[in-house]
């Protein structure tokens, strides 16, 4: 699948910049940091057991290889292409050990002071509202887009939201303002089960870190030999 279809099913639009969250005019280094932003919330140390997260890690990690170089950030801009033929973005690279290249000192725990950083602030305020109007007011959409949503965001994020839309700044979807009592059900239902599973793979992952030796691989023992 090409880059463009895949940033459409997984983030719900194909415009490179939207996925990281900048404009077209946008700088290296805000093309850099919109990247970080988002890829962070993705990380593989975030949610392990997260394949759709994983999946959206290596995309991002392609469409900043691509916004990031100049010659093909220029055919972009002007074809509405991308080269998939580039080396920059090879389905075989590695997309962490890439990441790691750019933020070699981050951790999970500066994943998480990222979070605590981003809520409550007028940043995820405004990203809040793009996402609305971008999905216009599906909830579904809006809680797997914003970043580090969880499910006790929903509440504070629909007072935002209804409250700009009370004051003339936001679209008065029929899709938020009508939505199902059932889809609300099905929404809480599915983030509730992930967030179980996400504690018990880092229980497990803890309880191993400090109770098993770590063994060296089969393939790594084999090289020793050699």
């Amino acid at each position: 699948m090409g880059l463009l279809k895949q940033c459409q099913e997984l983030f719900k639009t194909s415009n490179l910049y939207e996925v990281i969250g900048v404009t077209k005019d946008a700088s290296e280094a805000e093309v850099r940091r919109g990247y970080y932003k988002i890829s962070l919330t993705v990380h593989p140390d975030r949610a392990p057991e997260d394949e759709q997260a994983t999946v959206k890690f290596q995309a991002l990690g392609k469409v900043y290889a691509v916004l990031s170089d100049k010659d093909q950030r220029a055919i972009y801009d002007e074809q509405g292409i991308v080269d998939e033929e580039s080396d920059s973005i090879d389905q075989n690279r590695n997309w962490e050990e890439y990441w790691r290249t750019m933020f070699p000192k981050i951790t999970l725990q500066d994943i998480l002071d990222f979070e605590k950083s981003y809520k409550y602030t007028d940043e995820e305020k405004q990203d809040l509202k793009r996402v609305y109007e971008e999905s216009q007011g599906d909830m579904n959409k809006i809680m797997e887009s914003v970043l580090c949503a969880t499910q006790e965001d929903e509440g504070r994020f629909r007072d935002i939201l209804q409250g700009a839309i009370d004051a003339g700044e936001l679209t008065a979807y029929k899709g938020f303002t009508h939505e199902s009592a059932t889809k609300k059900k099905s929404r809480k239902r599915k983030r509730k089960q992930q967030a179980n599973q996400t504690e018990f793979n880092y229980l497990i992952a803890n309880l191993e870190d400090k109770y098993c030796k770590k063994m060296p691989r089969a393939s790594t023992a084999k090289k020793g030999k050699k």
